[in-house]
């Protein structure tokens, strides 16, 4: 799960990691209204405008403004941003749409550097990269000069040492320039030391700061916030549901959330129902094999019923991309005659028009396929997963 900005740099406050001050608005009048008062309350007349989606690269997009022409100018900028289909490396072509902003005092900036926190599965640990290419792509920075980015793993059983954070420090020469080396130094270690803490009390999956920056005073401020948390996690923390910006999620993986299967968008025209997630990987592997696209990876899980079927079917129509739906299911716990219900059921439902390709093996296979061959349907049977991956792309292919 994702959050914006804002919502990470109070999450942030709440660890005592410092943040410059700012406020929400959700109109250009109000944030005319804030940018002034940011104005008085820091005694600068700078403050930024940012848009605020779920998506990084917002300043190369022209979702970051640097305003020094007062709380008027601040309001302008503000309605341009507002509704603007904001386009960025990670949103694709499309965009999304900007619904809320954040006005943020300005600040005298001497360097930028960048500061994250993900998950190690090799080491099974947190991984902490920090690097002094701060505002650039970390991914722009690991491809073509990898040598920049320094990292440690922190300890789960004594959490991060003092000496790694001074070591991340040394190592991105905060020394060097600073009119206080020792605050600087200080500052950055407690920001580590915080964000690390952070990281595993709220059962973040990534945890970004790009930039962190050092003001020409020497102090050590995080300009951005950039989280997302890790959804098996969610039990533990159902304020998490006050954080979600549903405008920013796929209504689709919300509504099969709320059904309780699981349910990813992807890219191509094969949508895919599958029962167990090892399984509706294989799916997608074979289908690219095959050369065909998958629309989505969609467990259904062990026990769904016909109605979640039926749910099921829906989402991936849903999508306009869908071209052909192939359907994999290994019964153990699920029975295919189940599947096979939920399948005919959907399709007379719906009024299927794409190709429906249905792979069944395992419980009550032979009673699945009877309901299958003798639902009058254009329903094709496969003899297994290749064999049905073979015949979803053909048919499509052909359509």
């Amino acid at each position: 799960m994702k959050i914006h900005e804002y919502q990470g740099k109070q999450l942030f406050a709440r660890y005592g990691i410092p943040i410059p001050k700012g406020y929400v608005a959700l109109s250009a009048d109000e944030a005319g209204k804030v940018a002034a008062r940011l104005i008085e309350e820091t005694k600068t007349p700078v403050v930024v405008v940012k848009a605020q989606i779920h998506a990084g690269g917002r300043g190369k997009g022209g979702g970051v403004k640097v305003v020094k022409g007062g709380a008027e100018e601040a309001k302008t900028v503000a309605g341009k941003l507002l509704g603007m289909q904001l386009v960025t490396h990670q949103t694709g072509p499309e965009g999304q749409k900007v619904r809320r902003l954040y006005v943020e005092q300005g600040l005298d900036i001497a360097r930028e550097l960048y500061l994250g926190l993900v998950v190690d599965r090799e080491k099974r640990r947190i991984a902490i990269m920090a690097s002094t290419e701060g505002g650039v792509e970390i991914e722009k920075v690991a491809a073509e000069t990898p040598e920049k980015i320094l990292t440690e793993h922190v300890d789960p059983a004594v959490g991060l040492s003092g000496y790694q954070a001074r070591k991340l420090a040394f190592g991105l020469h905060l020394t060097e320039g600073s009119p206080d080396p020792k605050l600087t130094v200080a500052e950055f270690a407690s920001i580590v030391s915080k964000l690390a803490t952070l990281f595993d009390k709220e059962d973040c999956s990534l945890c970004e700061v790009n930039p962190l920056i050092v003001t020409k005073q020497g102090k050590v401020l995080a300009l951005d916030s950039k989280i997302n948390f890790d959804d098996n996690a969610s039990g533990r923390h159902k304020e998490w549901n006050e954080l979600m910006d549903k405008d920013e999620e796929d209504p689709v993986e919300l509504e099969a959330k709320e059904a309780g299967l699981s349910y990813v968008s992807l890219d191509g025209d094969i949508g895919c129902l599958v029962n167990g997630a090892g399984l509706a990987m294989a799916t997608m592997d074979i289908i690219k094999h095959h050369g065909g696209t998958p629309a989505n990876f969609l467990d259904v899980g062990g026990g769904a019923t016909k109605e979640q079927v039926t749910k099921a079917f829906k989402m991936i129509l849903s999508s306009p991309k869908v071209k052909g739906i192939f359907v994999n299911i290994f019964g153990g716990i699920m029975r295919c005659d189940v599947i096979a219900e939920g399948v005919v059921a959907a399709t007379r439902e719906l009024g299927l028009k794409v190709p429906l390709v249905v792979r069944l093996e395992g419980t009550n296979v032979e009673q699945g396929k009877a309901i299958l061959a003798n639902s009058g349907l254009r329903i094709e049977a496969a003899d297994g997963m290749g064999d049905g991956a073979k015949r979803i792309v053909a048919a499509v292919r052909a359509a």
